[in-house]
């Protein structure tokens, strides 16, 4: 395998020129080729993904195909005006000189990616990375094996490894990829393993992005439409089990809302997933033994530390399965409310007012999201002043990650760069300063610096 890797390599870096000049035309057509091979083998990728973790098949075209096959479209759309230079103002100090950003690719580029979105968090980064001109290894999850799979098969059948190359495996493929020197790497998961990359990247100088996660909190407000708010709430907390780093994390519910937004979203989970949840089709399960056991300890902690189960609570070990389960009554000193849940438990907690409330998510690390929900906009925008978060959102949960025009990525411990549209092309971009010169007045500054040269000094310090 590393032999294999560093050969990889090795045809990848004969090839970087080649990419990086290549037309938007070219970059275009790779582009379609994996739209293409998705609208082709949409059952089988939704079987794969089945496999990895019982995942629903339209949650796999939701979550997955459609992210995909909009980030094509929208580069494709585009690429061309991306791809051009910038021109920018000329200061008074260079009149007579043209200045431009010029985006040239980074160069030799590593994705490593996870598992809970393992489809659409491998290939959109892929595509932004292919839209600026860059050679590609590409490092799946091994904890998804089936849909590793899949993506190999297809990259494998789409490009030559002197463009794009998957290698599949654990954790020592990860470490053997990071020992060498690429000139981006692109991480999605873990704060953990994210402080591991980085650590790793900084040995060569090479810039990273990294797609983290952390609590994200949401807050529903005194002047809200409950229902409306639960449905929203319940779906972003528990599609996908849960296993969603913009889910909602925990949840602060004004206590004039209390009990009828608890009423209220166990009424939509029913709803959602029928009285028996572990015979519906629409839910899926934990991805592993391991990350179960992790999910259930934290759920027993908090009731043994005084957690109330609203609902859910049911766990099946042999299956993955934990049901959607809602705590109350939890504080402070509970593991679930200290470390990312990355499950289907959600802790509710009510609040007073939002001076509180917004003091202690500033307490914590700062969120990858953050979720507000009411109908009164000096409320929301007081919540949104007072707190950071990479992204946020308006009455609503999930659906920034679905805006093309707007950077996706956390904040310090949530993540650093950003992805998505124009994004996630200038971050696999250089952006090159370039300055033409045309006409030469800089020359009546050269030395010696006489009466003229000082007061041509003295007036332009005075009108700069």
């Amino acid at each position: 395998m590393e032999d294999h890797i560093l050969e990889v390599l090795a045809l990848q870096k004969t090839a970087l020129l080649r990419l990086s000049t290549s037309s938007a035309e070219e970059r275009t057509a790779k582009l379609r080729k994996i739209e293409s091979y998705l609208l082709q083998h949409k059952e089988e990728l939704c079987d794969v993904m089945y496999q990895d973790f019982k995942k629903p098949a339209s949650e796999v075209v939701i979550a997955e195909m459609l992210g995909v096959k909009r980030e094509i479209n929208h580069t494709i759309k585009h690429l061309k005006s991306w791809m051009k230079p910038k021109s920018v103002s000329t200061p008074l100090m260079l009149l007579g000189t043209k200045g431009l950003v010029q985006y040239e690719a980074k160069g030799l580029c590593l994705i490593i990616s996870p598992w809970n979105y393992p489809f659409n968090l491998s290939i959109c980064p892929l595509v932004h990375a292919i839209a600026a001109g860059n050679a590609v290894i590409l490092k799946p999850s091994e904890l998804s094996p089936n849909t590793s799979g899949f993506i190999k098969k297809m990259i494998s059948s789409l490009f030559d490894k002197s463009e794009v190359a998957v290698f599949e495996g654990d954790a020592t493929v990860s470490t053997f990829l990071l020992e060498q020197k690429f000139d981006h790497i692109f991480f999605t998961g873990s704060p953990a393993i994210g402080k591991v990359v980085m650590a790793a990247a900084a040995k060569h100088l090479t810039s990273v992005t990294l797609e983290l996660g952390g609590k994200s909190p949401a807050i529903v407000g005194p002047d809200v439409n409950v229902e409306e708010a639960a449905a929203k709430i319940a779906w972003g907390k528990f599609l996908n089990n849960g296993q969603t780093c913009i889910a909602p994390d925990y949840l602060y519910v004004h206590e004039k809302n209390y009990y009828s937004f608890l009423q209220a979203l166990e009424a939509t989970v029913e709803t959602f997933y029928g009285a028996n949840v572990a015979k519906s089709k629409d839910y899926a399960r934990i991805v592993n033994r391991r990350h179960f056991d992790r999910i259930a300890s934290l759920l027993e902690d908090a009731k043994e530390k005084g957690a109330q189960v609203l609902f859910g609570g049911i766990t099946d070990a042999d299956d993955c399965f934990i049901s959607p389960t809602v705590l109350t009554n939890c504080t402070p000193d509970m593991n679930i409310l200290q470390e990312e849940i990355f499950g289907p438990i959600l802790p509710i907690m009510s609040f007073k007012d939002e001076f509180q409330v917004t003091a202690d998510i500033r307490s914590g690390d700062k969120p990858l999201a953050l979720y507000v929900f009411s109908t009164n906009t000096e409320f929301n925008q007081y919540v949104l002043n007072n707190t950071s978060s990479g992204t946020s959102v308006v009455n609503d949960c999930l659906i920034q990650f679905g805006h093309n025009e707007l950077p996706f990525g956390g904040v310090n411990h949530s993540g650093i760069g950003k992805s998505g549209g124009h994004y996630g092309f200038v971050e696999f971009s250089n952006q090159k300063s370039v300055v033409i010169q045309r006409t030469n007045l800089l020359k009546n500054f050269y030395p010696p610096y006489g009466v003229k040269v000082r007061w041509m000094i003295d007036f332009v310090l005075k009108w700069l």
